[in-house]
């Protein structure tokens, strides 16, 4: 493994952190919690999903196959707001590792869930309520993408089942 040598300069303080990758972080994040006090309340109420945060949650449920994202379960035990968030989640993935774009169509989401186009934009019309998928006109085209607070709705409701 390489070694990372990164320099941090903060009011009168000069720090120098040398190490393999994985160690820098941890030293650099322990300084500037000591050193910023307010980063520590600001990452309390900060949440943000990685691409790296996302895949390790939930690997196991959705991939990226050649025909696209796709949810790799068996969904027919899942709710459709629980299917539809998963697939946008699985398009969400795919846009974030550069393979296609953030937004869904409604025919999208029917054909990859297998739900009625009239359930889907039911459902979707709830989700959107709830400020866990965003809507977005697209070349006269009604689009789809999850939310962070749908992200972590999901995580929360398929972690609970586990």
């Amino acid at each position: 493994m390489t070694e990372l040598s990164i320099t941090i300069t903060h009011e009168d303080t000069k720090i120098d952190f040398k190490g393999n990758p994985e160690d820098v972080l941890h030293s650099i994040n322990e300084f500037l919690l000591k050193s910023i006090p307010s980063l520590e309340l600001a990452q309390k109420i900060t949440i943000n999903y990685s691409l790296e945060d996302i895949l390790s949650k939930f690997h196991n449920l959705i991939k990226l196959t050649s025909e696209g994202p796709r949810i790799w379960i068996n969904s027919k035990k899942m709710s459709d707001r629980e299917r539809i968030c998963l697939q946008l989640l699985a398009n969400y993935v795919g846009f974030l590792a550069g393979k296609t774009n953030s937004f869904t169509s409604i025919s999208d989401i029917c054909d990859l869930t297998d739900l009625n186009p009239k359930s889907v934009s039911s459902r979707l019309s709830e989700l959107q309520k709830l400020c866990y998928v965003d809507k977005k006109n697209i070349d006269k085209k009604i689009m789809f993408k999850i939310t962070t607070q749908g992200i972590n709705w999901l995580e929360n409701i398929l972690i609970d089942r586990r």
